[in-house]
């Protein structure tokens, strides 16, 4: 492939690149490029909103670059303050690194580790002095820091920024500088973290990064970005039975959105949505666990609900310590909130029981206020995608 052709496949799923022309250029160099991407171990799980740059940085290495894969242990006792309206949680370096020892096996998933360099950047500030420190932070002024959206959000909303978080995006830029990157990638919110990199390696007389920023992924609830803390994801490493299932449970324009992303490809066109929905499923845990596993999964899902055999499906268990009877749209919220980590609200439910959605041993309940008594075996189907079995 020449470097435009190149280019062009690149830039398939790309936001924003910094810039065209300067990647164009070091495409056509005849070396590797060093392909930076910093992940901080905040939580123990990689999940698909993840992925979408973790699959960018897998097609450079398909094209013979050299991926760089910098574990945030130190940058992770931060965590990075963009897009977030308050203040981190500050975790302990003995927490991050018991997050970081799953982040590489997970990460191996997609990536290449035959051209994967993998780093923490603790090797290089762990023997900074609080002389180099105040070198690098004279770097930058507090004016730039505080041009960040998210900083003038809190700001305007008399919400505190902590010293520590301004020191975030100065560090994930000298990490640009210490791998040498050419290339550093990032979602949408990373532009200003990207563009530090970019001044120090231009003040260290290095060739400047291209910052290549990917969309975010909106999480299940389909309007925020895909986040553990919101509990709208869906971790590589969970079941194949819990994946599918919260894929099936995603909108239809979701789902539009959720293809090219995810499987790099559009949904098959004039299949019906519920189909769609099903191979987008299996593709994923197929990616993530097998093709046997993937039929299987898809075989199980099919028994239990598009052949509505529910009886001898293997369904979640689910057990309330809600004394006596519950009426039915606090039923089914408490059911979905607990069994799927699914948030219903009332009106939600009331909608769901009105339109004959909910059964109870095959007998539909219609009545939002009517006060149900569960019995150990009993089996409550809340929607085409969701049923537990009563423990």
């Amino acid at each position: 492939m020449q470097p435009d052709e190149v280019l062009a496949f690149l830039k398939q799923g790309a936001a924003q690149i910094i810039s065209d022309n300067e990647l164009r250029k070091k495409l056509a160099l005849d070396r590797p490029l060093r392909v930076k991407l910093g992940v901080d171990p905040t939580s123990s799980d990689i999940h698909l909103g993840h992925t979408v740059i973790f699959r960018k940085l897998r097609q450079f290495q398909d094209l013979g670059h050299q991926a760089v894969l910098i574990i945030g242990d130190f940058t992770g006792m931060i965590g990075d303050p963009s897009g977030r309206s308050a203040t981190r949680p500050q975790l302990t370096h003995k927490e991050v690194l018991a997050n970081a020892a799953t982040y590489r096996e997970q990460a191996f998933k997609i990536l290449d580790p035959a051209r994967t360099e993998t780093v923490c950047n603790g090797d290089w500030f762990r023997t900074m002095s609080f002389e180099d420190v105040i070198r690098l932070n004279s770097r930058v002024t507090l004016q730039q820091m505080l041009q960040r959206e998210d900083f003038r959000a809190r700001i305007d909303n008399q919400e505190p920024i902590r010293a520590h978080e301004i020191q975030y995006p100065i560090m994930q830029g000298w990490d640009s500088v210490m791998v040498k990157a050419d290339v550093e990638l990032g979602g949408t919110d990373q532009l200003f973290n990207i563009l530090v990199g970019r001044e120090f390696q231009k003040e260290e007389g290095l060739p400047q990064q291209v910052a290549f920023l990917l969309p975010i992924l909106e999480g299940l609830d389909g309007s925020r970005k895909m986040s553990k803390s919101l509990g709208n994801f869906v971790a590589i490493n969970e079941s194949a039975s819990d994946m599918f299932g919260k894929l099936m449970s995603i909108s239809d324009e979701l789902m539009a959105r959720y293809y090219p992303l995810l499987i790099g490809k559009a949904p098959p066109a004039g299949a019906h949505p519920l189909d769609a929905k099903k191979q987008l499923a299996f593709e994923i845990v197929q990616t993530y666990h097998s093709t046997a596993i993937a039929r299987q999964t898809l075989d199980q899902w099919d028994t239990r609900f598009s052949k509505r055999d529910l009886e001898h499906a293997d369904l979640p268990m689910f057990s309330t310590t809600a004394p006596g009877k519950l009426d039915a749209v606090s039923l089914v919220s408490l059911v979905y909130r607990e069994a799927f980590n699914v948030q219903k609200s009332r009106s939600e439910a009331s909608r769901l029981i009105k339109q004959g959605s909910v059964e109870l041993d095959g007998v539909k309940i219609r009545d939002p206020k009517a006060a149900i008594s569960l019995e150990p075996g009993q089996i409550l189907r809340l929607d085409k995608k969701h049923a537990v079995r009563i423990a």
